[in-house]
């Protein structure tokens, strides 16, 4: 089986972190390209706290939180990713393991490889990737991480 496409999925923790000694090794060793991907996990989709938030202001945070999604990727591919033969930085919205699933499919990944825990400011990972490995059609490396303290 060749695998010339890995997905590497982060919330920017510490813990998503782990896993990138992991995706270099193996993106070297196979030549493939590294696909990072950075879910906005989509707070319209959750009940609302603190009242409702119109729809301007939701695509404000929305455009703030993608900008900045930008940035962290720019800065974790120049300073961690140099060696793999190719990079490409994504960024999605809505609920993280299936966006995780879709993307898997839509670009013809071959290998997923990911931290067991994130950070629980983000979204929590765990249960993440636990959902990934469940219902991935293709191999999901899961590097086990000590939950960050908060």
């Amino acid at each position: 089986m060749a695998i010339k496409k890995i997905l590497w999925p982060t919330d920017f923790s510490k813990s998503a972190a782990a896993a990138l000694p992991y995706v270099n090794s193996l993106t070297q060793k196979l030549d493939a390209e590294v696909h990072v991907l950075y879910v906005i996990d989509d707070i319209a989709r959750h009940a609302p706290w603190y009242g409702e938030f119109g729809k301007e202001h939701m695509n404000k945070i929305r455009e703030w939180e993608e900008e900045t999604a930008h940035e962290h990727l720019d800065e974790i591919c120049k300073r961690h990713l140099e060696g793999c033969r190719l990079y490409v930085k994504h960024v999605a919205v809505g609920d993280p393991a299936q966006e995780i699933l879709s993307f898997i499919q839509k670009e013809n990944i071959d290998m997923v490889v990911m931290a067991k825990h994130g950070s629980k400011a983000h979204f929590a990972f765990g249960s993440v990737a636990d959902k990934v490995v469940k219902h991935s059609p293709i191999p999901v490396v899961t590097i086990p991480v000590e939950r960050e303290k908060e």
